[in-house]
């Protein structure tokens, strides 16, 4: 049995449906990644499993106990959002206290508890702080430690890395995903950022337009895209109508085709002649925009040195990896 279980879920404002039939399995101890566009129906679906948001058919099974009926303060939930919502006129340790205050946690135990939460997120030296005084990510990190001190059954994170600058962005989903793993909490994280969905995840659950296009652990959606929408989320990948693969390739195809860029490698000698158009560097890789038949193309190349940087207008040869040619719906 799943430690927790989606079954038939809907949920619509009005006439309008968000989404419906919405069914998934998520293991103990999982790190399950909600990916989407904005408007897709990830954040709602999260605010439904925690209690915030009524359904309108369907069930949510969480060690076999349906959590529909029940508030949300009853389903042994912990969520962290985007804004953090901390109290500001309460200290660092107030804030996390306050779950542990709600359940009337006796105030030795509750006291051991905080400590030990905040020395999780390494904020054990700002326990007498107000969150005036803090960073975001250090607010970020005492809404974290607020819900881990409460010993969840689930962990829900609400996007809660997209107002931080990208270095603080890096550390902290590091940092939550090193203290997932060490807690064996499960989790579901909601982001419209790829990058945090690869790096952090033990499975991905791609949506759109309200409904699972795709569920499979990193690997698999990035290598193996069910349809055109999953290719041109995750990654990078070359789109071409059924007509530009035919003229690229030399041969029929009937429908999309997606071409990773790092499946394409770029020479002195190859199977399809073409040039640079131009390039951008992105880092240790470089990206290329290049014409070849008729159909331009990117291509990412490792940085190795500025001798790889070839100029606009340079003829170029082109090899494609044909395993990594992909017909998509």
């Amino acid at each position: 049995m799943s430690y927790l279980s989606i079954r038939g879920l809907h949920k619509q404002y009005g006439a309008t449906p968000i989404f419906s039939d919405i069914n998934c399995e998520i293991a103990q101890g999982e790190f399950v990644t909600l990916l989407g566009p904005s408007g897709c129906g990830k954040s709602t679906l999260l605010r439904c499993i925690a209690g915030l948001t009524e359904v309108n058919g369907g069930q949510i099974l969480l060690e076999g106990d349906d959590l529909v009926p029940l508030a949300p303060q009853k389903r042994g939930i912990g969520m962290v959002f985007q804004s953090y919502a901390l109290f500001p006129n309460m200290t660092v340790q107030q804030n996390v206290a306050f779950g542990l205050r709600m359940q009337k946690v006796a105030t030795a135990d509750s006291m051991r508890r905080v400590s030990e939460a905040l020395d999780m997120v390494e904020l054990g030296s700002f326990a007498d702080r107000y969150p005036h005084q803090l960073s975001g990510g250090q607010c970020q990190r005492v809404a974290l430690a607020r819900s881990l001190v409460t010993r969840p059954r689930l962990l829900l994170l609400d996007e809660p890395l997209s107002a931080l600058d990208a270095r603080i962005r890096k550390h902290l989903r590091e940092q939550i995903r090193s203290i997932q793993q060490e807690l064996g909490l499960t989790t579901i994280f909601v982001t419209h950022d790829q990058e945090e969905a690869l790096v952090m995840s033990d499975r991905i659950v791609l949506m759109n337009a309200g409904r699972i296009v795709q569920s499979g652990d990193a690997e698999t959606l990035y290598t193996a895209p069910v349809d055109a929408f999953a290719a041109g989320f995750i990654g990078n990948y070359n789109l071409l109508d059924a007509d530009s693969a035919s003229q690229l390739l030399l041969r029929t195809i009937n429908s999309r085709v997606a071409i990773r860029p790092e499946a394409i490698e770029i020479g002195e000698q190859g199977t399809i002649e073409g040039h640079i158009r131009s390039h951008s560097l992105l880092g240790n890789v470089i990206r290329y925009r290049v014409e070849a038949r008729g159909v331009e193309l990117l291509v990412d190349v490792l940085n190795r040195s500025e001798a790889d940087l070839h100029s606009a207008g340079k003829a170029i040869a082109l090899t494609i990896d044909a395993s990594a040619i992909r017909e998509v719906a």
